[in-house]
């Protein structure tokens, strides 16, 4: 005859020593994946803060066996800003340091 404690105390899981190692394993990957992107915000950030604040404008481009083509500004020198509302330059951008 089984007691109470007896039944409480059976194993019904099976053979629980054949994933011994997905704990490990799985704590392996976690802390691979936190290195990684450790590693890969850091290499961001460095990159952005070579960048410069402001990059020179650009011109289109010129046809070099024309010597007389003259660059047409389409927006008559005003550059397409809206003179009512400024876009901050890099002197009014903050950047985080």
């Amino acid at each position: 005859m089984l007691t109470a404690a007896q039944v409480l105390a059976e194993n019904n899981f099976g053979d629980t020593r054949t994933g011994g190692l997905a704990g490990p394993m799985g704590l392996f990957l976690i802390l691979l994946l936190a290195t990684a992107t450790i590693l890969l915000i850091r290499n961001m950030n460095s990159r952005l803060r070579r960048l410069p604040d402001q990059f020179p404008q650009q011109t289109g481009p010129t046809d070099p066996t024309r010597a007389d083509a003259a660059v047409v500004d389409p927006t008559d020198g005003t550059g397409g800003r809206d003179s009512s509302t400024p876009a901050p330059n890099g002197h009014q951008q903050h950047r985080n340091g």
